[in-house]
């Protein structure tokens, strides 16, 4: 829906442009799985038309998706509470109400439970366990209870409740919209965006778990559909503003997503500057995203290096941090050149095994001690040259 605002001037309606609170609805112009027969993981590439939006973005920003829960997972809760699907409930302090089937499937967030959820949940039941999980010594057995269970578990855990439908839902906090790195350029793809976007499936506490977003446009999105989206700026991870510096981009598995726009960008503006890319997963054969056009990039000189890392394909595994090691003379010698340093993806290990990796060459190469090779990196950071697009 397109909001509109009368322009006091001249009395005529504007549109108010798309944003978070006014998301447009892109409709879904491809949906592919990038990972080949055999492999654990399932990577989807989504193409989405921008026409008629007006919005637009650089590489290295993120695209906002305002995703809806699993059906069966709704069900499920529903079922759980022997609640009504049709039931009215209101869902914010502004008063507006929704039934509660599509409350729970395309206003509240049930997928994450944090303190405050507990505690105020423990006012509708009389379950000592959840009384005791709340006390103040045992706050490490709360942070891991709410580590990966959800609002089913929840009311499943701590039952009989005196809540009604109403209490209940009102202890939920609204959706947050997911944001992914967005995988294009726009002068290479006029009017679309595309994403790059891993399915997060997992076991845990006795129930198989589902990412929000990620199994919706695995599972549940077709070519046709719409996405509500919004462009979310990202100032701290873009190209250098000239075409003549040098990059390398480190990004393992679906950290390939801005680098796939970097290197759109870079060939449709015929950069001078050299790129290189280091890009790790699983298994060549069914794990290399975008292969085919990584490999015509290289051919065309738009891609000046490409080094991979496949972690199950030896009896050792090797990641992107080795490949880095293993060419830190060269490395080094970009670094010294000005490039600029460009990592995406994990956050918990991978970007900090870059990081120590990028000390080790500097301390290496550049023969330096410990905290000359710190200070080389800080340096770095302050010319914006070290960015980092991590989760």
């Amino acid at each position: 829906m397109q909001l509109t605002l009368v322009n006091p001037k001249d009395n005529k309606t504007v549109p108010t442009p798309f944003s978070r609170t006014n998301p447009f609805q892109a409709k879904v112009l491809k949906n592919v799985n990038l990972n080949g027969t055999g492999s654990s993981k399932e990577t989807r590439h989504i193409e989405l038309s921008l026409d008629g939006s007006g919005l637009s973005y650089v590489p290295g920003d993120a695209l906002g998706v305002i995703p809806m829960n699993d059906p069966e997972l709704v069900a499920s809760l529903i079922e759980e509470m022997s609640w009504d699907n049709e039931t009215i409930v209101t869902i914010n302090k502004q008063g507006e109400t929704l039934p509660l089937k599509e409350a729970l499937t395309t206003y509240f967030e049930i997928t994450l439970l944090s303190k405050k959820i507990l505690q105020q949940a423990a006012e509708f039941t009389e379950n000592e366990e959840l009384k005791k999980l709340l006390l103040v010594e045992n706050a490490n057995q709360l942070k891991e209870y709410t580590n990966g269970r959800d609002l089913l578990d929840m009311l499943r855990d701590f039952g009989p409740w005196k809540a009604s439908t109403q209490d209940t839902v009102s202890l939920l906090r609204k959706m947050t919209p997911r944001l992914y790195s967005i995988a294009s350029s726009i002068a290479a793809h006029p009017n679309e965006v595309h994403l790059t976007i891993g399915a997060v499936r997992y076991s845990a506490h006795g129930r198989d778990r589902k990412g929000v977003c990620s199994v919706l446009v695995a599972e549940r999105v077709k070519e046709g559909d719409t996405l509500s989206v919004f462009v979310q700026p990202n100032k701290h991870f873009h190209l250098p503003a000239t075409q003549e510096k040098d990059i390398i981009m480190v990004g393992p598995g679906t950290g390939i997503a801005p680098f796939r726009s970097f290197i759109e960008e870079r060939a449709v503006n015929k950069a001078t500057g050299r790129s290189w890319l280091f890009f790790g997963d699983q298994h060549a054969v069914s794990d290399f995203l975008y292969h085919e056009e990584l490999e015509n990039y290289q051919k065309d000189g738009v891609l000046t290096r490409l080094d991979t890392a496949f972690s199950r394909d030896s009896d050792k595994k090797v990641y992107v941090q080795h490949k880095m090691l293993e060419n830190s003379k060269e490395l080094f010698a970009w670094l010294e050149n000005g490039a600029y340093f460009f990592v995406c993806g994990d956050k918990q290990y991978m970007a900090k095994d870059v990081h120590e990796a990028l000390l080790s060459v500097i301390e290496k190469e550049g023969e330096m001690t410990p905290e000359g090779a710190q200070a080389y990196l800080d340096e770095m950071k302050a010319q914006g040259r070290y960015l980092r697009d991590v989760y």
